[in-house]
């Protein structure tokens, strides 16, 4: 077999193939031989009847394109390896010349999307800023921990007065479309101003009493009626305060396993520090990649991303929603550039990923998609998807090389070293097509997780109603003596 290819662009190829005949001839012996036992010719058993019947009885281009379709993906293979292209999505194939007797060569042309050749950009000491972590805005993020972890040994009291923001509220709504009634929720709690329920409730409820009634208008925000406008008509049953516990040592001992309030503080701060410096490090991360983004040349394969884009906008029934097709598109490019970028980097550090590391990000995934890691990781090998999972680790891994050789300052013009963040750089790596880095635990320690004996906490969800009146609602309660 002779292949030849010729680079139409940075991210297609065609490929120009010639067979022998007697390279053909095993897939024309199979394609007889399957053909043969499919058709019935008197005096012939099935699978024995003569070639030259076949060809009088289906032709003999029949078993010539059953030969060829058999021999196309086995001899495509081979002039992909030949020509060491990296070929992405379906292959276009134009056969050009079918044998017809021996002697005859089979010639067909393929193009097919190919990996972009990248030059990479020196990254080796790459200059990146980050934000500097200032004792003010540290002071206050100590308080704002300290806080949260009063309010959540806070006790609720009933109060005879009306409802302010931070207060908790017991409610009944109801949800109405003209003289239909939508749907109800009877004994909902609700801290107001959290701003997790209908639109306008808040509004609503501050300067209302136990027992009073108020009627709003608001969209619903889900069930067969999400986006109509419904009049809602909520009713206060309760009104209830947290009054927060003294900061002492007792406050510690229930929230924390510390005695003092001098080494729970101390334990805040330290958290406090150790989350400041992480974000620095996801900071670092993202600009790391901005600036090799901004350095290389990726092109993209217009084709890939445009079947990319239209399989996201079918599965939201958006296909005709231009605007979004067009956000669409640019997540797409900007996913791929990034891809082939991390590959790229991959490659020139020689990365590979072991059997704990792949595990690792297995069970991590799985926790996102709330299965359970074995579950997650037959569902993954069922389905194929083992090599793209290996690629991410790869990828991640690449992208945290890059940053052990950065040059990494804050504002103040201080070296920050990745290493005095108790993590690796592997902690820091990419971040698969998001940006967004809420939902993950950087801390040390959860104060909230721990078990006070005598102390129940619960958390309770509030019923989602079908038609949206009701969303995300959360409130904390203790079961002895309402504490929240």
């Amino acid at each position: 077999m002779k292949s030849a290819v010729e680079t139409l662009n940075p991210t297609r190829v065609k490929l120009t193939v010639e067979v022998p005949f007697d390279e053909l001839k095993p897939s024309l012996d199979a394609a007889y031989k399957t053909i043969g036992s499919q058709i019935n010719v008197p005096g012939f058993r099935a699978g024995k009847v003569p070639a030259r019947i076949i060809d009088q009885r289906v032709g003999r281009g029949a078993v010539l394109q059953e030969a060829v379709n058999d021999a196309l993906p086995r001899f495509y293979g081979q002039a992909v390896e030949e020509n060491k292209i990296r070929p992405l999505g379906q292959p276009e194939v134009d056969v050009t010349e079918v044998p017809a007797e021996e002697g005859q060569d089979l010639k067909f042309t393929i193009e097919v999307d190919v990996r972009p050749e990248l030059v990479l950009p020196d990254y080796d000491g790459m200059p990146i800023e980050v934000d500097v972590v200032d004792a003010e805005a540290m002071a206050a993020d100590v308080e704002v921990r300290m806080t949260a972890l009063r309010q959540r040994f806070g006790t609720l009291t009933g109060v005879e007065r009306i409802a302010a923001t931070g207060d908790f509220v017991s409610i009944d709504l109801v949800a109405s479309i003209g003289e239909e009634e939508i749907d109800s929720a009877k004994g909902i709690s609700y801290e107001i101003g959290t701003g997790n329920m209908i639109d306008g409730l808040d509004d609503a409820l501050v300067g209302m009493a136990a027992q009073e009634s108020k009627v709003f208008n608001a969209p619903l925000s889900g069930g067969e009626h999400e986006g109509k406008d419904a009049e809602i008509n909520v009713t206060v049953q309760s009104v209830k305060e947290r009054v927060l516990p003294e900061l002492d040592d007792d406050f510690a001992q229930l929230a924390s396993e510390f005695d003092t309030l001098e080494e729970l503080r101390a334990d805040i701060e330290a958290q406090a520090e150790r989350g400041k410096k992480m974000e620095q490090g996801v900071q670092a991360r993202d600009k790391v990649l901005e600036h090799l983004l901004a350095n290389t040349e990726i092109p993209v394969p217009d084709a890939l991303v445009e079947a990319e884009v239209t399989q996201h906008l079918e599965g939201e029934s958006r296909l005709e929603d231009d605007e979004h097709r067009a956000e669409v598109a640019e997540n797409t490019r900007t996913a791929m550039r990034s891809q082939f970028l991390l590959d790229a980097i991959a490659e020139k550090e020689q990365v590979s990923v072991g059997q704990p590391e792949l595990i690792e990000y297995l069970v991590m995934s799985a926790q996102q998609y709330g299965m359970e890691p074995n579950d997650f990781a037959k569902a993954v090998d069922e389905g194929g998807q083992i090599p793209a999972m290996v690629a991410e680790v790869a990828r991640r891994k690449a992208l945290a090389a890059v940053l052990e050789k950065a040059a990494i300052v804050d504002t103040a013009g201080t070296r920050i070293d990745l290493n005095d963040l108790d993590v690796g750089a592997d902690a820091l790596g990419y971040d698969e097509g998001a940006d967004d880095h809420e939902g993950h635990d950087h801390e040390g320690h959860d104060h909230e997780g721990h078990d006070h004996e005598g102390h129940d906490h619960e958390v309770v969800e509030s019923e989602v109603v079908e038609s949206g009146i009701v969303v995300e609602s959360e409130v904390v309660e203790v079961n002895d003596q309402d504490k929240a």
